[in-house]
């Protein structure tokens, strides 16, 4: 196990044992078997010990949204390795669910790698739409439906609500990314294309609503 890892899972170990607020960086070093300045050499505080590499996972995103197929294949399938990524952490994804709710600063952490999301797949699905003013906004809005959606299917696995993520995390998908459909795009002008693929959006952006109002509440 390298040096990183054992920081890692002292860190883990410790906030589950005695708590965020109460566990030091030298706790977590010493549990690790390592100084201080290794600590840091690796990490800039004791809450980043315990946070995804979301640079890693936005990479891997970015990467496949890159590729050639069809955009809402590429969408759902970028999402889809974020959710990977949760899920292959298994309970240590459980243990940050529950830090995360009363440790602001991991919440923090968590909320800024959900807009590097967002971005990314904006950034991707306007790349593909144009610039137009009503694409740009189909892009936020299905970037923010696609988000909207992974983090409601990933919080219903976190919350031991599911076993079987992924059935509906597709199921998901299809309603997330449907304004980017082929047989839905509109094949005229791209204005006049973008604001009818946005008008479709509308409704399926309206569907996840109550859903992100529900999980802003948790």
């Amino acid at each position: 196990m390298s040096t990183r890892d054992r920081i890692v899972e002292a860190a883990f170990s410790l906030f589950e044992e005695q708590g965020f607020e109460a566990t030091t960086v030298e706790d977590v070093a010493e549990r690790a078997g390592v100084g201080r300045t290794t600590f840091f050499r690796h990490f800039r505080a004791k809450e980043d010990a315990v946070l995804p590499d979301h640079e890693l996972v936005v990479a891997a995103v970015d990467a496949r949204l890159a590729q050639d197929d069809a955009l809402a294949t590429r969408v759902a399938a970028a999402a889809r390795l974020v959710l990977e990524h949760y899920l292959e952490e298994g309970e240590r994804a459980r243990v940050r669910y529950r830090l995360s709710t009363s440790v602001p600063a991991i919440r923090r952490s968590e909320a800024a790698g959900q807009r590097a999301y967002q971005r990314t797949f904006k950034t991707a699905i306007k790349a593909e739409l144009g610039s137009a003013v009503e694409a740009r906004l189909e892009a936020e809005l299905v970037a923010n439906a696609v988000i909207t959606a992974h983090n409601f299917v990933l919080r219903r696995w976190l919350r031991g609500e599911t076993e079987d993520p992924f059935t509906e995390f597709d199921a998901a998908m299809v309603r997330a990314t449907q304004p980017l459909h082929p047989e839905r795009l509109a094949t005229h002008h791209p204005d006049a294309h973008a604001v009818e693929a946005a008008r479709r959006a509308l409704p399926v952006l309206e569907e996840l609503l109550p859903a992100l109002r529900r999980l802003s509440d948790h």
